[in-house]
């Protein structure tokens, strides 16, 4: 190959900056490829991280004809493309097809993007699914509050409410027996527009997902909220597991993997295990990376460079590889607040140094020995002062995310990061006493980028 040579981007979420810069900057040192990026309104950042910036929205309908004439002669040109964000997973499979690029497939994607495709090809393939202990919900999309009441009817001890095509948590309501259903509603609101769905209560308590690329594949174990907003709070790396259980993730993640038409790209299946680890129930697919920087614990659990990798598989058709033995616990986890207020990233002068401090207060707390715990990174999620509320309703209701690993395994990593929030949230009210308290009239939280 030779720098005249393109690899492309089809977009990516803002939270991605990063990757999205690496995997450009390590095509062109492995490949000598110019990377070319395609996403709506870019800014001057895009332009730094690629070496051609092309405006334009992969949700547009005629997004593949758009592209394909603002590529011109550099379509000729392009080598290999990955598909980087949930909003072009379907578009963007489709452009590749048309450049004759490999790609997985492109019209099985609209179930990696729309939660309601995806429960309609469960449905449709449902008596397989339950040969394999797989539970395929009912699912229906609703637009009004007699569809919701009617739903809710059907499924007296509970269900779940969200949008159908929203990441980060945003919008997903738990509703139980007795709840305010009009209140629900009202939850969801905003995103009737673009769909909104009514899924049977998975009933699951313990919740993984299956991630990896192409035939490489490894368990995160995610911790969420209880109540009524399921956020998640923390990824696990490894999962701990028995092989039963572990075998029954696979499963379900394979399947998975076969509605929405993955074969050589990434994936991350969110997946719930039952107690006896028999049973498993898909929450949602993705074709992506995971969120939560899961493929950057990865690489420091298991020695992968799955960036890396991906861009391997694009531009040099990459052999599978085996997953060697975790060799260390590693943990991303999400900081919040003690009480509901509002916030901004002045409020706290040195959010790392209060960070450190709840560090060594977690080591003191669980006898570690110097060197067995350590920080990653450190990445403020709040820039500009807004409401963030100490119960999080999405992922916006947290002020930073930080990476941990620890060296032992004679520690669970668990315990470690729930006691790293504590500390954090006490060490933060302390510091800023005066934060001011949560006003009523305030703009609700911007949601973070996935």
């Amino acid at each position: 190959m030779s720098t005249k040579d393109l690899f492309l981007i089809v977009d990516y979420n803002l939270s991605r900056v990063a990757d999205v810069a690496y995997m450009a900057r390590y095509a062109r040192q492995a490949y000598r490829v110019r990377s070319l990026l395609i996403r709506p309104d870019p800014g001057p950042r895009d332009y730094l991280i690629c070496d051609d910036v092309i405006d334009l929205d992969p949700r547009r309908a005629d997004f593949v004809e758009q592209a394909v004439s603002a590529l011109g002669d550099k379509a000729a040109r392009v080598r290999g493309a990955v598909v980087f964000s949930d909003n072009a997973v379907h578009s963007g499979a489709a452009l590749l097809e048309r450049l004759g690029l490999p790609v997985d497939d492109a019209a099985l994607a609209a179930g990696a993007f729309s939660k309601h495709v995806y429960r309609q090809a469960e449905a449709r393939h449902r008596p397989l699914l339950e040969a394999q202990r797989l539970m395929a919900p009912d699912c229906e999309r609703i637009d009004s509050m007699a569809a919701l009441e009617a739903f809710a009817r059907r499924h007296p001890r509970g269900f779940v409410l969200k949008p159908s095509c929203e990441g980060n948590n945003r919008g997903v309501v738990l509703v139980r027996a007795g709840d305010d259903l009009a209140r629900a509603f009202d939850e969801v609101a905003p995103y009737l527009a673009e769909g909104v769905i009514c899924e049977e209560l998975i009933t699951f308590r313990r919740e993984f997902s299956y991630d990896g690329i192409g035939a490489l594949a490894f368990v995160t174990e995610k911790v969420s909220a209880s109540g009524r907003y399921p956020v998640e709070i923390a990824q696990v790396l490894p999962a701990n597991l028995l092989d039963a259980e572990r075998h029954t993730l696979r499963r379900a993640g394979d399947l998975c993997n076969v509605l929405v038409g993955q074969r050589d790209g990434p994936f991350h299946n969110e997946i719930k295990l039952s107690d006896d680890g028999a049973r498993a129930a898909v929450v949602e697919p993705n074709r992506r990376p995971g969120g939560m920087k899961i493929w950057s614990l990865a690489q420091a659990v298991y020695g992968i460079d799955l960036y890396a990798r991906w861009v391997d598989t694009a531009l040099a058709c990459a052999a599978p590889i085996d997953l060697p033995p975790p060799r260390l616990q590693g943990a991303t986890v999400m900081l919040g607040v003690a009480s509901d207020g509002l916030f901004a990233q002045d409020d706290a002068e040195d959010g790392k140094r209060l960070f450190e401090s709840a560090l060594v207060a977690t080591i003191a707390a669980h006898g570690l020995a110097p060197g067995q715990l350590r920080a990653g990174d450190f990445d403020w999620l709040v820039r500009e002062r807004r409401v963030v509320h100490a119960v999080p309703r999405d992922n916006a209701d947290f002020l930073a995310q930080v990476t941990i690993f620890l060296g032992t395994f004679e520690t669970d990593i668990r315990g470690v990061l729930l006691t790293l929030r504590e500390q954090w949230q006490e060490l933060l009210s302390d510091a800023q006493a005066d934060l001011r308290p949560y006003a009523a009239n305030a703009k609700p939280a911007a949601s973070a980028p996935l």
